[in-house]
């Protein structure tokens, strides 16, 4: 079930007429721009005359609202709550390089941290090191977990990330299927 849910091949159909390098370049970019653009605008800003047929539940205590319709969960639950999801966040780490990207990936998934991570080979980033512009090919992992294991996550790239400041920042998940999501806490330690 892990490998159905953290890999896809949507875009092969759409992008079958491109040449194979631009087909190529365009398939590894595809899902992480939507992936992307879903987790900034959220469900139901892309939808705003659907949400006022939501079926709104409010737990209290934590101040979030959950959204449930038709296996579409958005604004985050609780632990106990009703959904049997949790409050879950996507974290992004970047690596040096292939090897380091899957030695970091294997250990997360092994510990628990995470219940996937993925791997977006060639990436490019820029960015100001001690006083220069630096440039440097890269790795990203996509890590989806819960919120409640963030610190844990944390400490465990910085104690196995060759960078003296890893790049470990959080994005909360405000909406998703409600399965991916029970996966998510399923899959994760407590």
């Amino acid at each position: 079930m892990a490998s159905k849910i953290c890999s896809s091949n949507r875009g092969s159909a759409i992008i079958s007429s491109f040449s194979r390098s631009s087909a190529s370049s365009l398939r590894r970019r595809l899902p992480l721009v939507g992936a992307l653009c879903m987790l900034s605008l959220g469900i139901t800003n892309l939808t705003p005359s659907l949400s006022s047929s939501f079926k709104t539940i409010t737990w209290s205590g934590f101040g979030r609202q959950s959204t449930v319709v038709k296996g579409i969960h958005t604004s985050g639950g609780m632990e106990g709550s009703n959904t049997n999801t949790v409050p879950s966040i996507v974290v992004y780490v970047t690596v040096p390089n292939k090897e380091a990207g899957k030695k970091l990936a294997e250990s997360i998934v092994t510990e628990k941290l995470a219940a996937c991570v993925n791997r977006v080979p060639g990436i490019e980033s820029v960015y100001q090191w001690e006083g220069k512009v630096q440039t440097d090919s890269e790795e990203l992992l996509i890590i989806k977990t819960r919120e409640s294991l963030l610190e844990a996550l944390k400490e465990h790239v910085k104690a196995n990330h060759e960078y003296d400041v890893p790049e470990v920042i959080a994005v909360p998940i405000t909406g998703g299927s409600l399965q991916y999501l029970e996966w998510i806490k399923n899959s994760t330690r407590d």
